[in-house]
């Protein structure tokens, strides 16, 4: 394939920003596509959590806004370990401020149309800038949805005449919805922006600008790319993705095995394992027993959960103050449970009322790399009730380490989780539909009497799922081909 200028559009990569896996995501993505000899290349705003250490000044960028001309100046660093450039813009109003999206994930700026219409309008102008026109814009989630509608509208007869764009969903539940009147932010008329489908139900609809512009639209994984076709997953964009099906594709996400690597991580040291050695597994296991105030006890099955704490992982239906299960499965069930995370505000109280109540219950209202590592590597299983799960990390790192998924049969985790069979002893996790908390409270069940009445099909599937791979080169051979198909579809 030939060599083609690539520009990640996003609004955050891994080490520099991170609210979730589609910071991963970009971040491994470009660094495979350039070990692959792309040109790719990643502009995001600078946050003010990111030190302006080390970083290049390459100088001022006018940004001509529908609401006048704004200025920023421009950052230049490279991921680690790669010469993928990162250029950071920086604008004190617009970035200057704690958060991402908002001051903590369960609220949103009431600036965010006009923070991420200047990430979309201002690509265009760094290319300018850098003279350097890219033969694919890559657009990242509701963020960088304006970026195809203004090329289509607007920079079509410019430089960009043979740019092409795809618009890749991380998660169609956040889609930048604004009022109209915060149309003025893009330098295009409303009647225009409507023209071209960039308004939805009355609103302005950042990613339905990309999904009906793009010339290719992806997801993280295949089964989600046909759930969002149906009203159930389709979050009232279903109609537009079933008017671009034969554009619409599933990519299911690489993980990175250089940092999640049993045998080598730093993190779990010096209990580090492999699927020949396996002794350590349990090593690890008493140490985080220990540390977290449980029974130590190598007999009875550990449950680890890392997770965003809201209702999209299922946490309604696994701890919600009326009807959750957790409770049921930590009472009626020789189980341990330690779940790391943090999220909605009721959900934190809830399992902190749980914690408070269940001495076979740790619960951690925080997020930590070393402790994200040690229950992976500790634990025998890995719960992930999640309502919908466009892609999913997690069932990845807990299949290299061992750790059996239990997992609801949706998105990426039905792609990469191989149910149980009771008769051979196949598979690599346990997987349930309905999404319930009789649903839940079932398959830890199954889960857990398999563990105490079949250790030799629990050995099994660990060393199965400790054998499988979703590599990251695979997942960049084939976005290279939809980057083709774009230019094609010019």
């Amino acid at each position: 394939m030939k060599k083609d200028g690539i520009l990640m559009i996003t609004s955050e990569t891994v080490p520099l920003a991170k609210s979730g896996g589609l910071a991963d995501m970009v971040g491994a993505l470009s660094v495979e596509l350039e070990e692959q000899g792309q040109d790719v290349r990643i502009v995001m705003p600078r946050y003010y959590s990111i030190s302006l250490e080390g970083l290049t000044n390459l100088g001022a960028l006018c940004v001509p806004m529908g609401v006048g001309e704004f200025w920023c100046q421009v950052f230049e660093t490279t991921l680690p370990n790669s010469h993928v450039p990162v250029y950071l813009l920086d604008h004190q109003g617009l970035y200057g401020r704690k958060g991402i999206y908002g001051p903590i994930p369960s609220e949103a700026f009431e600036d965010n149309a006009l923070r991420y219409a200047f990430l979309s309008v201002a690509s265009f102008q760094l290319c300018r800038m850098l003279q350097w026109i890219p033969q694919v814009m890559h657009c990242h989630d509701w963020v960088s949805g304006p970026v195809p509608l203004l090329l289509n509208a607007k920079e079509r007869f410019s430089e960009f005449s043979e740019t092409s764009s795809i618009m890749t969903i991380h998660n169609l539940g956040y889609q930048g919805i604004f009022p109209l009147d915060q149309a003025a932010y893009l330098p295009l008329d409303l009647e225009v922006i409507s023209k071209n489908y960039g308004v939805h139900d009355g609103s302005l609809n950042y990613l339905k600008m990309g999904i009906e512009n793009a010339q290719i639209v992806s997801t993280v994984s295949p089964t989600y790319a046909q759930e969002i076709k149906g009203a159930v997953f389709g979050h009232g964009l279903d109609g537009s993705l079933r008017y671009r099906e034969a554009d619409l594709f599933g990519v299911i996400n690489g993980m990175d095995y250089r940092e999640w690597n049993p045998e080598k991580d730093k993190l779990i040291a010096p209990y580090n394992f492999s699927v020949r050695r396996l002794r350590n597994k349990a090593k690890l296991k008493k140490q985080l027993q220990e540390e977290s105030g449980l029974e130590v006890n190598p007999d009875i099955p550990l449950i680890g959960i890392i997770s965003r704490l809201v209702d999209q992982k299922g946490f309604g239906d696994l701890c919600g103050p009326t009807f959750g299960k957790l409770y049921n499965i930590c009472w009626d069930m020789d189980v341990q449970f330690i779940i790391v995370g943090t999220g909605e505000p009721w959900c934190e109280e809830e399992l902190r009322k749980l914690d408070h109540s269940l001495e076979n219950l740790k619960v951690h209202i925080t997020y930590s790399d070393r402790l994200a590592h040690q229950v992976e590597g500790a634990s025998d299983f890995f719960l992930m009730p999640s309502k919908y799960e466009p892609c999913g990390l997690n069932q990845l790192y807990s299949l290299r380490y061992g750790t059996l998924p239990i997992v609801r049969r949706t998105g990426g985790l039905a792609d990469t989780v191989e149910n149980y069979q009771e008769t051979t002893g196949d598979g690599t996790g346990f997987l349930f539909d309905d999404l319930t908390p009789q649903a839940i409270y079932d398959v830890v069940g199954w889960a857990v009497s398999t563990y105490f009445d079949r250790p030799h099909h629990i050995k099994k599937m660990r060393k199965e799922a400790m054998k499988r791979r979703f590599s990251w080169k695979d997942s960049a051979l084939r976005y290279r081909e939809l980057y083709t198909w774009a230019q094609d579809r010019i």
